[in-house]
């Protein structure tokens, strides 16, 4: 995981925060890219003087305190570098925004997932979206579809597999009810039967412990889990699932937000255009250099 030096143990520990909430189990959560996702608008539809801003003329995005990377650079969310940053930037631009009329501001993970008023327009900082959250919030169309990852040790011998039928032999681990053991099961499709845990922090332990040679999460947690909870932990590569509910990342609205059709329409326009991918191309894939296991 590439985690910015000037994050810090306090970035670690936002993200520890950020990851407990943020990558849920695939059956409990209910990701879904869905009608329940609130509809889009057309963006012809959504003019700057129009649009029912917190202020108006002005864009204001809120993310978490500190913002890490590979989601943003240098703590600075306003920089335009790091995926979410620049994800931010490209749906101000689509909106009609210029860089200058966009304000920052700072909230807290745990605080802005709940009900209430909000002191933003919207705010990005990897929420997953979530069945259970939609009863308090309302999300754009994902930006952000999380990929799964493969995580060993240093001393591991599979640490330089480059596909994933050089996993077949690995004794694996995951965590039950998730994305990341169904793809285990389903695709990589070891020799031996894969291990399953309560948790990850469990399946980590068992990694550690050499218990198993590696351990399947979805890519957002190998980030943190190899900066922050495992000792010589490596990324071995990622891959997209082929089944099950995918964790999707979506902008965060106050519930009922009447800027919430705007915005997704937004980030469909972003989808169509390419923009998203390329976005996450440069500031996922390439500036965290995991490779694609095929």
């Amino acid at each position: 995981m590439k985690i910015s030096p000037s994050g810090g143990l306090t970035a670690i520990a936002a993200l520890a925060l950020a990851l407990t909430a943020a990558c849920a189990p695939a059956d409990s959560d209910g990701d879904s890219n869905d009608a329940s996702t609130s509809a889009a608008s057309s963006l012809a539809d959504c003019q700057v003087d129009d649009l029912p801003l917190l202020k108006d003329g002005t864009l204001t995005v809120a993310t978490d305190d500190p913002a890490f990377d590979p989601w943003f650079s240098d703590d600075d969310p306003s920089n335009g570098k790091g995926f979410e940053s620049a994800v931010a930037y490209a749906v101000a631009d689509k909106l009609g925004f210029a860089k200058d009329d966009v304000t920052w501001v700072k909230a807290g993970f745990n605080q802005v997932i709940q009900p209430g008023k909000k002191n933003f327009d919207f705010d990005i900082n990897q929420f997953s979206i979530s069945e259970d959250r939609k009863k308090a919030v309302d999300f754009s169309s994902p930006y952000y579809a999380a990929a799964q990852a493969i995580i060993t040790l240093d001393s591991s011998p599979f640490k330089d597999a480059k596909t994933l039928d050089e996993l077949k032999d690995a004794k694996l681990g995951a965590q039950v009810g998730t994305t990341s053991l169904q793809a285990v099961n389903e695709q990589i499709k070891p020799s031996t039967k894969a291990l399953v845990y309560d948790d990850t922090t469990k399946a980590v332990q068992a990694l550690q412990n050499k218990q198993v040679d590696a351990i399947v999460a979805d890519l957002p947690s190998a980030y943190y889990l190899t900066a922050a909870e495992i000792d010589g932990g490596t990324i071995v590569g990622q891959f997209q699932p082929e089944t099950g509910d995918q964790e999707e990342f979506g902008l965060l609205l106050a519930k009922g937000s009447k800027l919430t059709p705007c915005v997704s329409a937004a980030v469909d326009a972003l989808a169509d255009d390419g923009t998203l991918k390329q976005l996450e191309d440069e500031w996922l894939d390439q500036a965290t250099d995991v490779p694609e296991l095929k």
